[in-house]
């Protein structure tokens, strides 16, 4: 009987596991195509601050007011507002400006080329010694991308200007994982982070909105509404939460949910906004799904 009831238990714990990580990856590749579709009625730092205000107010009115957890001290501003800069100001605002000369395929499989990302800019700032399968795993992802873009840069979906962003911003998001790694947040609850770094991060762009802002650019509609909602509340509130969900029970394994983040975000893409799908996508897909599988196996040994 107790061993009937520890197998449910394990088999209720992995389907859990299963959801999550499935759900996970689908909002986090359904942002590149959210975005998409919000600068359709908007600039991109004006998505970016509706985006963060809204969603920095929520978290911190539930980790404050409902859960009571603590506010961050003096010494604890500092690296929140580091991080902000770096994972909310600089990686999602360059992400943004990207994906308006970047396809929302395209836009999805770079965000999940992170972990290679992260591998080699880890060895570069420590000084480490580079390991042969974390160049052929960048190799593998970078010729994957291109691959993908060629069609899509001769059809106007993407720009080589739009694919230089987007690696700016997948740098800016390596460098503050890294530095998310290396602090003591003590007993800072992560929704308080979360919801801190991401309101900071909004307050940094906020001149860069103001100087850059043409009213005629900017239509409040349904898209720009309903955008600037997904973005919030399932990617930034929901996903964040969901993937750290992930890492607790096994970061290895959480870290392979990410693969099914391209193929989520061109499916999408070519329901949504009707991007086409050809040999050249599976083709880049199948090299960034080859690269992202040898970085993972190489943390594995």
């Amino acid at each position: 009987m107790a061993h009937e009831i520890t197998v449910n238990k394990a088999h209720s714990k992995g389907l859990l596991l299963f959801i999550a990580g499935v759900l996970f990856a689908f909002l986090w590749a359904s942002a590149a195509t959210a975005t998409k579709l919000g600068l359709q009625s908007a600039q991109p730092f004006v998505i970016c601050i509706a985006r963060f205000f809204f969603a920095g107010i929520i978290m911190l009115m539930i980790t404050h007011l409902f859960m009571r957890n603590r506010m961050p001290v003096k010494t604890e501003w500092k690296p929140l507002a580091i991080y902000g800069i770096l994972n909310i100001s600089i990686y999602l605002g360059l992400y943004v400006v990207a994906m308006k000369n970047v396809s929302p395929g395209l836009g999805s499989m770079a965000i999940a080329t992170n972990p290679v990302m992260i591998s080699l800019t880890s060895a570069l700032l420590f000084k480490q010694r580079i390991k042969a399968i974390t160049w052929i795993s960048l190799f593998l992802c970078t010729a994957g991308v291109l691959i993908a873009a060629y069609p899509l840069l001769q059809s106007s979906y993407a720009t080589p200007t739009g694919l230089t962003i987007l690696f700016c911003s997948m740098l800016s998001y390596s460098i503050g994982v890294l530095y998310f790694s290396k602090q003591n947040w003590s007993d800072l609850h992560i929704l308080t982070i979360n919801g801190w770094q991401t309101m900071l991060g909004g307050i940094f762009l906020l001149p860069i909105a103001a100087v850059t802002y043409e009213p005629s650019l900017n239509h409040w509609d349904f898209k720009f509404a309903a955008s600037v909602l997904w973005l919030a509340v399932p990617v930034s509130i929901l996903g964040v939460q969901l993937w750290l969900f992930l890492l607790r029970d096994n970061p290895l394994k959480a870290s392979f949910w990410l693969f099914l983040c391209p193929v989520f975000g061109y499916v999408i893409a070519n329901v949504v906004m009707k991007e086409p799908i050809n040999a050249w996508t599976v083709t880049g897909l199948a090299l960034v799904l080859g690269g992202l599988y040898l970085v993972q196996r190489a943390k594995k040994g």
